[in-house]
């Protein structure tokens, strides 16, 4: 079944694997490419949703209480 990819990069899932994978509006999936060089889609689960981001992970990780006057000084350099 072919479908067409948007100017954007959308596509349409045809309405039968919609069907067939139960997705509904709003549904957050994932795309992976397998060994062989098919894309597979599978709905994201729980985990990967909870998973944080890269940048999440850094929050909070600082051991250091700077001020706003600290590290501006820093990056300006005692003139």
């Amino acid at each position: 079944m072919a479908t067409t990819l948007t100017i954007k990069g959308q596509v349409t899932i045809p309405k039968n694997i919609r069907d067939a994978l139960k997705l509904k509006p709003g549904t957050r999936l994932e795309f992976a490419v397998n060994a062989q060089g098919d894309v597979v889609l599978h709905q994201a689960g729980a985990k990967a949703s909870q998973r944080p981001s890269r940048f999440g992970q850094a929050h909070g990780k600082a051991q250091i209480a700077w001020r706003t006057d600290d590290p501006m000084a820093l990056l300006r350099g005692n003139d």
